[in-house]
């Protein structure tokens, strides 16, 4: 679907966001002593689900969505590439397999991948240069930088960097959001890390085929309509 947006030119790939959310389990919490211990102290618990930390939202048991979506808000703002993880997993490592999801046509077109400070690292800007495009993160200026990474600190700094940075606030941290209410996803409504990935991208598809009915029938592409769309 992703492929189809901009085959038809719907979407702009040129600057692309990543990101995550964590997404409460259904039923109880697992504590993390009774876990190491392997004790189950009553039923109701996703005993697949694992323990992970944000900024915002602290600590949460249950489950991670990951994302990569377009910016552009002159044309549509879609999920492109999507996958799910137990909270405990960091956003690195999954970042080479939501990437890879991406097409080659949509690779081509990609010039910036934006995305939080929780994606700064070599492998990744290296990985993120191999594929043809340039992944910006918020980076700051130390004593003893190295000479390569204040290259990305001065991109970051430029006008430019800032206007790319940008797109992450208005692009994919609301459009997470947004699908987390409209197909109320949070807390997630089955147990089980293969039914909650199944009902997770399920929901990102949806959204995609929403979108896509709404881009053909010349109707507004809104966040409103397709909450209406699907009777919300």
């Amino acid at each position: 679907m992703g492929n189809l947006f901009v085959f038809e030119g719907l979407v702009k790939p040129y600057i692309l966001a990543t990101d995550s959310a964590l997404l409460k389990s259904k039923g109880k919490v697992w504590h993390k002593s009774l876990m190491k211990e392997g004790i189950v102290p009553c039923s109701g618990i996703d005993t697949e689900a694992k323990w992970g930390y944000s900024r915002t939202k602290g600590w949460v048991f249950g489950y991670k969505l990951h994302m990569i979506c377009s910016t552009d808000l002159s044309s549509t703002i879609i999920p492109l590439s999507a996958d799910v993880t137990t909270a405990n997993i960091s956003d690195k490592p999954v970042y080479t397999d939501v990437l890879s999801d991406l097409s080659p046509e949509i690779l081509r077109k990609i010039h910036f991948m934006v995305a939080d400070p929780g994606f700064s690292g070599k492998k990744l800007y290296d990985l993120s240069l191999k594929k043809g495009f340039q992944l910006v993160c918020p980076v700051k200026r130390y004593k003893r930088t190295s000479e390569e990474r204040l290259k990305l600190v001065d991109f970051y700094e430029s006008a430019l960097g800032q206007v790319v940075d940008s797109r992450r606030s208005t692009s994919i941290e609301p459009m997470i959001e947004h699908i987390k209410s409209v197909f109320r996803i949070d807390p997630v409504p089955m147990k089980g890390l293969d039914k909650v990935c199944r009902i997770l991208l399920l929901s990102a598809l949806l959204y995609q085929i929403l979108v896509y009915y709404n881009c053909k029938t010349r109707k507004t592409g809104s966040r409103r309509a397709i909450k209406y769309l699907i009777g919300c």
